[in-house]
């Protein structure tokens, strides 16, 4: 069932900004709307607008670009790779970003530098696809993408584990290991201002792939005659994808799942133009990081359950039944 492109993308477009609100006034200090919208305008209130601007704007801010930089992603790989199955974290685009962020924390280059920390997971997302793509061939099946993907994060988490146990500091390892679970806790401005402008290159080199993306459900050979460079279409992905998931997971950890069923529950509403998916999917992972987000300060408010482990639940069974339903459509 498909519904008109433009009235979804504004009801899309109001969850995305009904959850950026609710993200807003949802926490442990019991503000009410009038003091929270006060606080965030700079009222006298001092310590309502150290929440609001300092803790809770920054993080409802980050959950919204990391959920449409998560689900924009998860689109262009699922049209670029042609196959459903094809997302950030289960191609292991993640787990090297977020080696790359370890590398920088490790080595000190992150407490030197700070721009060191995305630029680093930027890099290791961005070896990633091509080594993906260089593993899994340009006509891969299902199982020898999985398969890459499972190789590729195999050797990243060796890569940080061993990091890890060589580390001298046991506090700074569990720091580490925390912040690999994924979490928007205790994120300020400052993280926004360093991730934020990569995440919106990698945002435009993504989108500016829609009409590669839309050629290649036809082949390689017809989107050539359409005069469709692949090259180039592989090339923004790339880009696109190794930008805005590095920078991602460079300020909250690897969450997962986000850009593998987001594109599923869209794509029946958008029909098969991967270009329509693109937009959609980017509204669709900012609801959804923000509901998780909101999900995790509600059910256990003094535990600090990580977003990365919520997203995992919610994500690991949905992978099982689209792995089940596409053996028996192979069948």
């Amino acid at each position: 069932m498909t519904v008109p492109f433009p009235l979804l993308l504004v009801c899309l477009a109001g969850l995305a900004a009904t959850g950026f609100t609710a993200s807003l006034v949802v926490g442990p200090a019991a503000l009410t709307w009038a003091t929270s919208l006060d606080a965030l305008l700079g009222g006298d209130n001092e310590a309502a607008r150290l929440v609001m601007q300092e803790i809770r704007l920054p993080r409802a801010i980050l959950g919204a670009m990391i959920g449409a930089t998560l689900g924009l992603s998860g689109a262009a790989l699922q049209g670029y790779l042609r196959n459903p199955l094809a997302d950030p974290g289960i191609l292991g685009i993640s787990s090297t970003a977020a080696l790359g962020a370890v590398l920088a924390i490790y080595s000190g280059l992150s407490t030197t530098s700070p721009i060191a920390l995305p630029l680093m997971a930027m890099g290791g997302a961005g070896i990633a696809v091509v080594v993906l793509r260089a593993l899994a061939g340009p006509n891969a099946g299902t199982l020898t993408l999985i398969l890459a993907g499972v190789a590729i994060s195999s050797v990243a988490g060796a890569a940080t584990t061993l990091a890890l146990n060589l580390s001298s500091n046991p506090f700074a390892a569990l720091e580490i290991v925390f912040w690999m679970l994924g979490s928007l806790t205790d994120r300020s401005m400052v993280h926004v201002v360093l991730a934020a402008p990569f995440m919106l290159i990698g945002w435009v080199l993504l989108l500016l792939a829609w009409r590669g993306l839309d050629a290649l459900t036809l082949g390689p050979a017809v989107a050539a005659t359409l005069g469709v460079s692949p090259t180039r279409t592989q090339a923004l992905v790339v880009a696109g994808s190794a930008m805005a998931v590095g920078a991602a997971t460079a300020v909250a950890g690897a969450i997962g799942f986000i850009g593998l069923v987001v594109p599923h529950l869209l794509r029946p509403l958008v029909g098969a133009q991967p270009s329509r998916l693109l937009p959609a999917s980017a509204l669709g992972g900012a609801t959804l990081v923000l509901a998780a987000d909101i999900a995790v300060r509600v059910i256990a408010p003094s535990r600090d359950i990580k977003l990365g482990v919520l997203t995992a639940l919610i994500g690991a069974p949905f992978f099982l039944w689209l792995v089940i339903r596409t053996r028996r459509e192979a069948l």
